[in-house]
């Protein structure tokens, strides 16, 4: 994983045997000196929650169905830190371990699992007021009040063996994304768009889940200041058995100016932040996927006819409408 200043290795060794399921995160990164640090506790929820998906997700949770699921990990490393490592952001690195317990029982589930997903949510704070208006030289608004909010964001999942991935959905953490008119009502932003983004679902026989492309700044031309904390950017959500990686994150501002996908960030008045939040890697060889699929995709705007054509070998015509005797050609 991307990590805050440096790349990161989550590493797991799964052991099944006839009285539960442990995972050992042994050649995991050392800790952190940022606050992206995980607890035991947080890194045995997140384990125990990905082998429950897979292997009995009808099973209620309770202290009797979670007790056979174990975990452990190197004192001082990336997932069992103790005081005083700094912790605030541990969904960064812990929403990536289902990712990890689903690649260990790719290896034995029949069928296969699915793809990784975009996994860590993107939640910048977005705060501003006289003091950032200050900072950046603007004396139109230096009487603005400060404020602070968080706005809760997801890509795509992975696809799933029978089923494509889920578009901007919240795995694993289930939150809900925010309405763009809720964040609006309570803090001076404006939002220019929000949307799917296009091809951003791994290719495969099913397609990784679409992310979405956010546009953002400080209402009636007000600067303001976002921290970022944002992962899958260098290194996107793999698919299994022959589907492509989902599209990796990125983060830019309207103007062109540079920016991290860590760390603080200020936004002048009249500029925009633009994130496009990643997608889910796919599952299987795209070139198997159906071809009315395939045409039904474009038409919606969820891939281009290039991609059709050049990444899932089908060929449209001029309709839209799935050239049979040119696909038939091209998947040959």
């Amino acid at each position: 994983m991307d990590g805050y200043d440096r790349p990161l290795i989550l590493a797991g060794e799964m052991t099944i045997g006839e009285d539960g399921i442990h995972v050992d995160y042994t050649g995991t990164s050392p800790a952190s000196s940022f606050g992206i640090n995980v607890v035991a506790n947080y890194m045995l929820a997140y384990t125990a929650f990905g082998v429950k998906c897979l292997v009995a997700p009808e099973v209620p949770n309770n202290a009797g169905s979670l007790a056979p699921i174990t975990a452990s990990a190197p004192d001082g490393c990336l997932l069992n830190v103790k005081r005083p490592r700094a912790v605030a952001a541990r969904h960064t690195v812990g929403h990536m371990l289902p990712d990890v317990v689903f690649g260990c029982l790719h290896q034995v589930m029949e069928g296969g699992v699915p793809a990784e997903g975009a996994s860590s949510l993107w939640n910048p704070q977005i705060y501003g007021g006289a003091d950032v208006a200050d900072e950046l030289g603007d004396d139109g608004h230096d009487e603005v009040p400060p404020f602070s909010t968080v706005i809760f964001h997801c890509g795509g999942t992975g696809a799933r063996p029978g089923k494509d991935g889920l578009d901007v959905t919240a795995f694993p953490s289930g939150v809900r994304t925010i309405p763009v008119e809720a964040t609006e009502s309570v803090a001076p932003v404006m939002f220019r768009r929000r949307e799917f983004r296009e091809g951003s679902g791994g290719a495969g026989k099913y397609r990784g889940g679409l992310g979405q492309v956010i546009e953002l700044g400080g209402a009636d031309g007000m600067p303001v200041a976002m921290l970022c904390n944002f992962e899958r950017i260098n290194n996107p959500a793999r698919g299994r058995d022959g589907g492509g990686l989902g599209a990796p994150g990125r983060v830019s501002l309207g103007s062109g100016k540079a920016i991290r996908s860590k760390g603080r960030a200020t936004i002048s008045g009249g500029d925009f932040i633009r994130l496009e939040l990643p997608g889910g890697g796919g599952f299987g060889d795209p070139a198997t996927r159906d071809a009315d699929q395939v045409a039904l995709d474009v038409s919606d705007g969820l891939i281009d006819a290039a991609m059709a054509r050049e990444t899932y070998r089908v060929a449209l015509d001029a309709a839209g409408k799935v050239d049979r005797a040119a696909t038939v050609k091209l998947r040959t």
